[in-house]
């Protein structure tokens, strides 16, 4: 054994340094395996954080870029707001780019549009949710009756997820919101709500009725007529009574005395009352009337919804869209001035608009038009559902600040001519072609512009509307009979609640009343158990007292009431 020169110590021996070899080796091979791994570790935290960026998981600490942001950025609101969607470009939606409706412009109205399975009822079930959750009551028809999930919470799935993280929605939960189940007339599944010949009005019962404009203004002479004879008109057989007695022998002096009244006008006019009995009409005019004030209501912080459904209106779907605007009309006489605020106190949505203006009168068009534009201050707001935005009346259409337009489908040349004027009423935009894009939006998609809240309009933009968290179905009609009353503290009868009486119906003490069905447990129900008392400050009109003059049971005057010789003496003794 030789020592070493350096520092005395002996030479390794050749099996000692393979052996030392061999440990720096597997020492070398650990140290290589960790850093390996680590290295591995690294690309999947990496790759992890990429897909939730892309999948829009982290929106905040993600913005918007190029056009999106652009877009975006005209949405921004400082209160409250509605979220509809996320902006798409070039097909690619930006979850980070999210279209909104400020809350405070909601009563600057609005217009939903599209052609047929485009969506346009899941957006009206969205945005109808959103406002409940705001503390919003909301009033919508249920024309096709596929609103009623709007009661259950939704049914989670991975494509619904994955939907609302893609809209900007990474924290959707399932939820069901308030809702109370009215019907018009008595025969509907929920509960059932009428209201007065007299209070509809002339205008908007021939609507109703399909009358011109000359046998529309007859109608007003003869409401008119029976206001100065103190008459309240109550059902349809009161006004059958009434045109009845006008057109016979006996009425001829009080024909005479309205002016301008045809015997053979009115007998259109009876024959189309008579009709719109047949039709279940005598179902909902009547008392007790509905309290619209009962739709204002707030349960638990989150604003009731009401679903109208048609009953046995659904002959007459006119009736439906009138109905409603007799809602609004009269929440406009009763509310008051609030000016600006920062949430409506109630938000209309006419559902199957096209029908509340198909062949309207001239008196009509006119009475919507000043409704919709003053109501506004009354803090209302009214949303109008249909398919092409040419199925409002341009008068109408100019007031309505939001617009979330679906699909259009142009195959015939009017189609084409609807398309045109579509686009032209749209901003300006670089961004799309919007006659192009409005016939490639998918389902689900809108091309969306709204007011700001500065009150200007916002950029133009493609978006891809978010799913609501209830669900999106019907529940059934055992369901809607369960669920149909939203129990409140104010679910009683109003001590002024009082029956009135009207032309037919009268006995020694005053009168009796129609009976309507009704369910307890919430105001509306509640005063379908009971007669309403008269408009504080209207005129308080009486049935006649016909009890004494000999009334049966007259098919031809529609039920109890008189013959018309007694009808028109009693008139001339009173």
């Amino acid at each position: 054994m030789t020592v070493d020169p350096k520092d005395g110590a002996a030479p390794l021996t050749p099996a000692e340094k393979a052996k030392a070899a061999k440990a720096a080796a597997a020492e070398a091979a650990r140290i290589a395996a960790e850093a390996a791994a680590a290295a591995e570790e690294a690309e999947k935290e990496a790759a992890a954080a990429e897909a939730e960026a892309s999948a829009g998981a982290t929106p905040a600490a993600q913005a918007p870029s190029g056009a999106a942001a652009e877009i975006a950025a005209g949405y921004s609101s400082e209160g409250r707001a509605l979220e509809l969607g996320s902006v798409v470009i070039d097909g690619v939606a930006d979850p980070t780019a999210r279209v909104r409706i400020p809350l405070a412009t909601i009563n600057r109205h609005g217009l939903i549009a599209g052609a047929t399975g485009t969506g346009k009822t899941k957006t009206l079930q969205g945005i109808a949710e959103q406002l409940s959750a705001a503390g919003v009551p909301v009033v919508m028809a249920d024309v096709k009756g596929d609103l009623s999930g709007l009661s259950k919470a939704g049914e989670p799935s991975e494509k619904m997820k994955s939907r609302a993280v893609e809209t900007g929605d990474d924290s959707w939960t399932p939820a069901g919101m308030p809702v109370e189940f009215l019907s018009l007339g008595t025969d509907g599944i929920g509960i059932p709500v009428r209201a007065t010949i007299t209070s509809f009005g002339p205008i908007l019962l021939s609507k109703v009725l399909g009358l011109n404009e000359t046998q529309e203004s007859t109608l007003g002479l003869i409401f008119h007529w029976a206001d100065t004879q103190g008459l309240a008109l109550l059902d349809l057989k009161d006004l059958r009574s009434v045109i009845a007695h006008l057109t016979s022998a006996e009425g001829k002096a009080d024909l005479k005395g309205i002016g301008g009244v045809s015997s053979a006008t009115a007998g259109v006019i009876l024959r189309a009352l008579v009709n719109l009995e047949a039709d279940g009409g005598d179902t909902f005019f009547g008392e007790p009337e509905l309290e619209t004030e009962d739709l204002l209501r707030v349960v638990g912080g989150a604003g009731v919804i009401t679903l109208f459904e048609l009953g046995a209106q659904a002959a007459r779907p006119a009736m439906f869209s009138t109905f409603l605007m007799w809602v609004l009309a009269d929440l406009f006489q009763t509310l008051p001035e609030e000016g600006d605020l920062d949430k409506p106190k109630l938000v209309f949505i006419f559902d199957e608009a096209h029908l509340l203006f198909a062949d309207a009168s001239k008196a009509f068009l006119q009475q919507v038009e000043q409704t919709v534009k003053l109501i506004r201050s009354k803090g209302v707001g009214v949303f109008f559902c249909t398919q092409l935005p040419t199925d409002i009346p341009n008068s109408v259409l100019s007031q309505l600040g939001a617009r979330v337009q679906h699909a259009l489908r142009a195959f015939t040349p009017d189609d084409q001519k609807a398309l045109n004027k579509t686009v032209r009423t749209y901003p300006k935009t670089e961004h799309y072609d919007l006659e192009k894009a409005l016939t490639s939006l998918g389902i689900g998609e809108a091309i969306v512009t709204v007011l700001s809240e500065k009150g200007a309009p916002t950029p133009v933009a493609w978006t891809k509307i978010r799913p609501p968290r209830s669900l999106m179905d019907t529940i059934g009609n055992d369901a809607i009979k369960a669920a149909r009353v939203v129990e409140s503290p104010e679910s009683e009868v109003r001590p002024d609640d009082r029956p009135r009486v009207g032309v037919r119906e009268a006995d020694g003490q005053g009168g009796r009343c129609s009976d309507s069905g009704s369910v307890p447990g919430s105001s509306v129900a509640a005063r379908s158990a009971a007669t309403a008392a008269g408009r504080a400050g209207g005129p308080q009109h009486r049935r006649a007292d016909l009890g004494q003059l000999g009334c049966q049971e007259l098919p031809a005057l529609g039920g109890f009431g008189c013959g018309t010789r007694d009808f028109a003496e009693h008139l001339r003794h009173r």
